[in-house]
Protein backbone atom coordinates (compact mmCIF):
# COMPACT_ATOMS: atom_id res chain seq x y z
CA UNK A 1 0.00 0.00 0.00
CA UNK A 2 1.44 3.37 -1.01
CA UNK A 3 1.98 6.04 1.62
CA UNK A 4 0.99 9.65 0.97
CA UNK A 5 2.52 12.90 2.16
CA UNK A 6 0.80 16.27 2.17
CA UNK A 7 2.30 19.77 1.86
CA UNK A 8 -0.02 22.72 2.55
CA UNK A 9 1.06 26.11 1.28
CA UNK A 10 0.63 29.60 2.68
CA UNK A 11 -1.74 32.25 1.36
CA UNK A 12 -3.79 33.82 4.14
CA UNK A 13 -7.53 33.35 3.77
CA UNK A 14 -6.96 31.40 0.56
CA UNK A 15 -5.58 28.64 2.76
CA UNK A 16 -9.12 27.82 3.85
CA UNK A 17 -9.17 25.81 0.61
CA UNK A 18 -7.05 23.27 2.49
CA UNK A 19 -10.21 22.23 4.34
CA UNK A 20 -11.63 20.86 1.08
CA UNK A 21 -8.40 18.98 0.41
CA UNK A 22 -8.45 17.41 3.87
CA UNK A 23 -12.12 16.44 3.55
CA UNK A 24 -11.47 14.84 0.15
CA UNK A 25 -8.61 12.78 1.59
CA UNK A 26 -10.89 11.54 4.36
CA UNK A 27 -13.61 10.61 1.87
CA UNK A 28 -11.31 8.28 -0.06
CA UNK A 29 -9.55 6.93 3.01
CA UNK A 30 -6.19 8.49 2.16
CA UNK A 31 -4.53 9.32 5.47
CA UNK A 32 -1.24 11.23 5.10
CA UNK A 33 1.82 9.70 6.71
CA UNK A 34 3.39 13.15 7.06
CA UNK A 35 2.20 16.78 6.74
CA UNK A 36 4.32 19.87 6.12
CA UNK A 37 2.79 23.32 6.29
CA UNK A 38 3.66 26.96 5.79
CA UNK A 39 1.72 29.78 7.49
CA UNK A 40 -2.05 29.08 7.17
CA UNK A 41 -1.07 25.68 5.79
CA UNK A 42 0.71 24.94 9.05
CA UNK A 43 -2.39 25.91 11.04
CA UNK A 44 -4.74 23.79 8.94
CA UNK A 45 -2.24 20.94 9.06
CA UNK A 46 -2.00 21.16 12.85
CA UNK A 47 -5.77 21.07 13.28
CA UNK A 48 -6.06 18.03 11.02
CA UNK A 49 -3.01 16.27 12.51
CA UNK A 50 -4.56 16.66 15.96
CA UNK A 51 -7.46 14.43 14.92
CA UNK A 52 -10.09 16.89 13.67
CA UNK A 53 -11.72 15.48 10.48
CA UNK A 54 -11.58 17.50 7.27
CA UNK A 55 -15.38 17.72 7.14
CA UNK A 56 -15.49 19.27 10.60
CA UNK A 57 -12.89 21.86 9.60
CA UNK A 58 -14.83 22.72 6.44
CA UNK A 59 -18.15 22.95 8.29
CA UNK A 60 -16.68 25.25 10.93
CA UNK A 61 -15.60 27.59 8.13
CA UNK A 62 -18.90 27.43 6.28
CA UNK A 63 -21.01 28.16 9.33
CA UNK A 64 -19.61 31.70 9.27
CA UNK A 65 -20.23 32.28 5.56
CA UNK A 66 -23.29 34.40 4.81
CA UNK A 67 -25.41 33.00 1.96
CA UNK A 68 -28.56 34.11 0.15
CA UNK A 69 -30.56 31.43 1.99
CA UNK A 70 -29.75 32.85 5.42
CA UNK A 71 -32.43 34.53 7.48
CA UNK A 72 -31.75 37.85 9.25
CA UNK A 73 -31.28 35.86 12.44
CA UNK A 74 -28.62 33.68 10.75
CA UNK A 75 -26.84 36.73 9.37
CA UNK A 76 -26.81 38.45 12.77
CA UNK A 77 -25.34 35.41 14.48
CA UNK A 78 -22.72 34.86 11.80
CA UNK A 79 -21.64 38.50 11.83
CA UNK A 80 -21.35 38.33 15.62
CA UNK A 81 -19.04 35.31 15.33
CA UNK A 82 -16.96 37.01 12.65
CA UNK A 83 -16.59 40.11 14.83
CA UNK A 84 -15.20 37.90 17.58
CA UNK A 85 -12.52 36.69 15.17
CA UNK A 86 -11.67 40.23 14.08
CA UNK A 87 -11.43 41.44 17.67
CA UNK A 88 -8.97 38.72 18.58
CA UNK A 89 -6.56 40.37 16.15
CA UNK A 90 -7.52 44.03 16.18
CA UNK A 91 -7.24 44.72 19.89
CA UNK A 92 -3.98 43.01 20.79
CA UNK A 93 -1.06 45.20 19.84
CA UNK A 94 2.45 43.81 19.65
CA UNK A 95 5.83 45.53 19.33
CA UNK A 96 6.43 48.00 16.53
CA UNK A 97 2.74 48.46 15.73
CA UNK A 98 2.25 44.84 14.76
CA UNK A 99 -0.51 42.58 16.09
CA UNK A 100 -0.18 39.72 18.55
CA UNK A 101 -1.63 36.48 17.14
CA UNK A 102 -2.04 34.65 20.47
CA UNK A 103 -5.79 35.04 20.90
CA UNK A 104 -6.38 34.66 17.17
CA UNK A 105 -4.53 31.34 17.14
CA UNK A 106 -6.28 30.18 20.28
CA UNK A 107 -9.58 30.86 18.51
CA UNK A 108 -8.54 28.90 15.41
CA UNK A 109 -7.13 26.03 17.44
CA UNK A 110 -10.03 25.78 19.89
CA UNK A 111 -10.78 22.23 18.76
CA UNK A 112 -7.17 21.13 19.18
CA UNK A 113 -6.35 19.50 22.51
CA UNK A 114 -2.73 18.73 21.63
CA UNK A 115 -0.02 21.04 22.92
CA UNK A 116 3.13 19.49 21.43
CA UNK A 117 4.21 18.03 18.11
CA UNK A 118 4.75 14.70 19.80
CA UNK A 119 1.05 14.46 20.77
CA UNK A 120 -0.23 14.85 17.22
CA UNK A 121 -1.83 11.88 15.44
CA UNK A 122 0.13 12.64 12.24
CA UNK A 123 3.74 13.89 12.16
CA UNK A 124 3.83 17.61 11.29
CA UNK A 125 6.63 19.84 10.00
CA UNK A 126 6.08 23.58 10.33
CA UNK A 127 8.07 26.02 8.20
CA UNK A 128 9.34 29.41 9.41
CA UNK A 129 12.09 31.83 8.36
CA UNK A 130 15.00 33.11 10.46
CA UNK A 131 14.81 36.92 10.51
CA UNK A 132 18.58 37.49 10.79
CA UNK A 133 20.06 34.76 8.62
CA UNK A 134 17.24 34.38 6.12
CA UNK A 135 17.44 30.61 6.54
CA UNK A 136 14.51 28.23 6.43
CA UNK A 137 13.67 26.73 9.82
CA UNK A 138 11.77 23.44 10.11
CA UNK A 139 9.96 22.97 13.42
CA UNK A 140 8.75 19.46 14.26
CA UNK A 141 9.27 18.92 17.99
CA UNK A 142 8.33 20.59 21.26
CA UNK A 143 5.58 23.15 21.85
CA UNK A 144 3.13 23.49 18.97
CA UNK A 145 1.70 26.99 19.52
CA UNK A 146 4.99 28.95 19.30
CA UNK A 147 5.85 27.15 16.06
CA UNK A 148 2.50 28.06 14.51
CA UNK A 149 2.85 31.68 15.68
CA UNK A 150 6.24 31.83 13.98
CA UNK A 151 4.99 30.29 10.74
CA UNK A 152 2.22 32.91 10.35
CA UNK A 153 4.29 35.92 11.44
CA UNK A 154 3.64 37.92 8.26
CA UNK A 155 6.08 40.88 8.17
CA UNK A 156 4.32 44.09 9.14
CA UNK A 157 1.28 42.23 10.48
CA UNK A 158 2.51 39.93 13.25
CA UNK A 159 5.67 40.40 15.27
CA UNK A 160 8.57 37.95 14.90
CA UNK A 161 8.47 35.01 17.33
CA UNK A 162 11.48 34.01 19.42
CA UNK A 163 12.15 30.27 19.65
CA UNK A 164 15.45 29.34 21.24
CA UNK A 165 17.99 31.87 20.01
CA UNK A 166 16.16 32.64 16.76
CA UNK A 167 13.69 35.35 15.74
CA UNK A 168 11.30 33.72 13.29
CA UNK A 169 8.96 35.05 10.60
CA UNK A 170 6.33 33.69 8.23
CA UNK A 171 7.55 30.54 6.50
CA UNK A 172 6.23 31.76 3.16
CA UNK A 173 9.20 34.10 2.91
CA UNK A 174 11.48 31.15 2.23
CA UNK A 175 9.17 28.29 1.24
CA UNK A 176 5.62 28.87 0.08
CA UNK A 177 4.74 25.20 -0.54
CA UNK A 178 7.16 22.97 1.45
CA UNK A 179 6.69 19.70 -0.43
CA UNK A 180 10.39 18.73 -0.29
CA UNK A 181 9.92 18.15 3.45
CA UNK A 182 7.54 15.23 2.89
CA UNK A 183 9.46 13.36 0.19
CA UNK A 184 11.51 11.29 2.63
CA UNK A 185 8.40 9.97 4.40
CA UNK A 186 6.03 8.95 1.60
CA UNK A 187 5.67 7.20 -1.75
CA UNK A 188 3.31 9.80 -3.23
CA UNK A 189 3.64 13.52 -2.52
CA UNK A 190 0.66 15.89 -2.66
CA UNK A 191 1.35 19.64 -2.69
CA UNK A 192 -1.32 22.34 -2.44
CA UNK A 193 -0.57 25.88 -3.63
CA UNK A 194 -3.20 28.46 -2.64
CA UNK A 195 -1.31 31.55 -3.79
CA UNK A 196 -4.18 32.81 -5.97
CA UNK A 197 -4.16 35.43 -8.73
CA UNK A 198 -5.31 39.04 -9.07
CA UNK A 199 -6.85 40.87 -12.03
CA UNK A 200 -7.09 44.66 -12.47
CA UNK A 201 -10.24 46.23 -11.02
CA UNK A 202 -11.79 49.66 -11.40
CA UNK A 203 -9.07 51.13 -9.22
CA UNK A 204 -5.96 49.82 -10.98
CA UNK A 205 -3.55 51.58 -8.61
CA UNK A 206 -3.15 49.52 -5.40
CA UNK A 207 -2.82 51.14 -2.00
CA UNK A 208 0.35 50.78 0.07
CA UNK A 209 -0.85 47.74 2.00
CA UNK A 210 -1.97 45.94 -1.16
CA UNK A 211 1.37 46.71 -2.77
CA UNK A 212 3.31 45.21 0.13
CA UNK A 213 1.30 41.99 0.22
CA UNK A 214 1.31 41.58 -3.56
CA UNK A 215 5.08 42.13 -3.70
CA UNK A 216 5.47 39.54 -0.97
CA UNK A 217 3.44 37.07 -3.06
CA UNK A 218 5.38 37.76 -6.26
CA UNK A 219 8.69 36.99 -4.52
CA UNK A 220 7.22 33.78 -3.08
CA UNK A 221 6.02 32.63 -6.48
CA UNK A 222 9.37 33.33 -8.12
CA UNK A 223 11.17 31.18 -5.54
CA UNK A 224 8.59 28.41 -5.90
CA UNK A 225 8.90 28.45 -9.68
CA UNK A 226 12.66 27.85 -9.46
CA UNK A 227 12.14 24.98 -7.02
CA UNK A 228 9.56 23.37 -9.31
CA UNK A 229 12.12 23.30 -12.15
CA UNK A 230 14.32 21.01 -10.06
CA UNK A 231 11.69 18.63 -8.74
CA UNK A 232 7.90 18.58 -8.76
CA UNK A 233 5.58 16.78 -6.37
CA UNK A 234 3.67 13.77 -7.65
CA UNK A 235 0.31 15.53 -7.36
CA UNK A 236 0.20 19.32 -7.74
CA UNK A 237 -3.00 21.05 -6.59
CA UNK A 238 -3.35 24.72 -7.56
CA UNK A 239 -6.92 26.04 -7.27
CA UNK A 240 -7.86 29.06 -9.39
CA UNK A 241 -8.53 31.46 -6.52
CA UNK A 242 -9.06 34.81 -8.21
CA UNK A 243 -9.21 38.28 -6.63
CA UNK A 244 -9.12 37.18 -3.00
CA UNK A 245 -6.56 39.27 -1.05
CA UNK A 246 -4.48 37.48 1.56
CA UNK A 247 -6.37 38.87 4.57
CA UNK A 248 -9.89 39.15 3.07
CA UNK A 249 -11.53 36.73 5.51
CA UNK A 250 -14.97 37.90 4.41
CA UNK A 251 -14.39 36.09 1.10
CA UNK A 252 -14.07 32.61 2.57
CA UNK A 253 -17.10 31.44 0.60
CA UNK A 254 -15.48 32.48 -2.67
CA UNK A 255 -12.33 30.58 -1.73
CA UNK A 256 -14.21 27.33 -1.15
CA UNK A 257 -16.29 27.71 -4.31
CA UNK A 258 -13.32 28.47 -6.57
CA UNK A 259 -11.21 25.69 -5.06
CA UNK A 260 -13.72 22.87 -5.51
CA UNK A 261 -12.80 21.92 -9.14
CA UNK A 262 -9.08 21.55 -8.37
CA UNK A 263 -9.82 19.44 -5.29
CA UNK A 264 -12.11 17.20 -7.34
CA UNK A 265 -9.32 16.70 -9.88
CA UNK A 266 -6.89 15.83 -7.06
CA UNK A 267 -9.34 13.32 -5.67
CA UNK A 268 -9.63 11.59 -9.05
CA UNK A 269 -5.83 11.34 -9.39
CA UNK A 270 -5.45 9.80 -5.94
CA UNK A 271 -8.24 7.30 -6.56
CA UNK A 272 -6.46 6.13 -9.73
CA UNK A 273 -3.22 5.65 -7.78
CA UNK A 274 -5.02 3.73 -5.05
CA UNK A 275 -6.72 1.52 -7.63
CA UNK A 276 -3.33 0.55 -9.09
CA UNK A 277 -1.68 -0.17 -5.73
Amino acid sequence: MKTFGLALGGGGVRGLAHALVLEALDEIGCRPAIIAGTSIGAIMGAIYASGVPGRTIRESIQKNIISRRDTWHDIFNKRSDLLKVVRTVAFERGPGGTFKPDRFLNFLLAAVNKRTFEELDIPLRVIAADYWSGEEVVLEAGALLPALKASIAIPGVFAPVTIGNRELLDGGIVNLVPYEHILDRCDVSIAVNVAGTRTPGKNRIPNVWESVLRSFQLMQEATLSEKMKRRRPDIWVHPEIINVPMLAFGKAGRVLCQSAPAVKEMKNKIEKILARS
